[in-house]
């Protein structure tokens, strides 16, 4: 994934979906923020983000906003719905290893009543595979999902589990689209019924993996597995 974004400097996010940024012409403007969750970590006034412009006439806010650069130096993709592309291309140019050898790659399919995989890959079996954009960093190279309670996330293992039982292969790919994030975890201090779910779907057959991220004004892309650790430890966890 590659882009082509405008610079500008936040000044604060609101109302989940809009911030307020001041352009390098010196320019104020609002745009769309495209991340519906607690964004810890993830905002920092006066920080250097990267913004994104829509051709669309119909949208009231044109730009939307894509990464941040923390004063630390590390960058993060807020666009969570970003995740689902930059995996997709990781499983076509060969990065993401262990979803390799399927002849068929799906995105958005139905699985069951109500419930649609972010991908399904099949020829030999099937795999469905959901996407989470980790996001939440605690120092140290600790990140967790999720960064609020997540109900729907919880859910989504749920619905992985009951997969594998009917003899699919069930992944879930956590990606860290957070330069400062080199090992992965669940965000137990934050949502202990998820940690819970996570810990109960892998000793069920679901698959974790982790991956990190380059982040970049040029764009987002998978380049390595992470270590994924079933619990945090207690003085990380103790942090959230």
């Amino acid at each position: 994934m590659s882009a082509n974004w405008i610079r500008a400097r936040l000044t604060r996010r609101y109302k989940r979906f809009l911030a307020d940024v001041v352009l390098e012409s010196g320019e104020e403007v609002t745009v769309h923020c495209p991340n519906t969750g607690a964004m810890t970590g993830c905002i920092e006034e006066g920080a250097r983000v990267w913004l994104s412009l829509s051709d669309n006439p119909k949208r009231k806010y044109p730009m939307t906003w894509e990464l941040i650069e923390r004063g630390s130096g590390e960058r993060i993709c807020v666009h969570s719905a970003r995740a689902n592309a930059v995996v997709e291309a990781a499983i076509e140019d060969g990065t993401l290893a262990e979803l390799q050898g399927y002849s068929h790659v799906q995105r958005e399919v139905k699985v069951a009543e109500g419930t649609r995989a972010d991908f399904v890959l099949t020829g030999p079996g099937r795999c469905v595979v959901e996407v989470k954009s980790v996001t939440l960093g605690l120092g140290q190279g600790y990140g967790a999902f999720p960064d609020a309670v997540s109900d729907r996330a919880s859910r989504h293992l749920e619905e992985l589990i009951s997969l594998v039982e009917q003899g699919d292969r069930g992944v879930l790919v956590l990606l860290a689209m957070h330069t400062g994030i080199d090992k992965v975890g669940p965000a137990d201090g934050i949502d202990p019924r998820y940690g819970e779910t996570l810990r109960r779907a892998m000793q069920q057959g679901v698959e974790v993996l982790a991956y990190g991220c380059d982040v970049s004004a040029e764009g987002v892309k998978a380049t390595r597995l992470l270590p994924f650790l079933p619990q945090l430890p207690s003085t990380v966890i103790n942090q959230m």
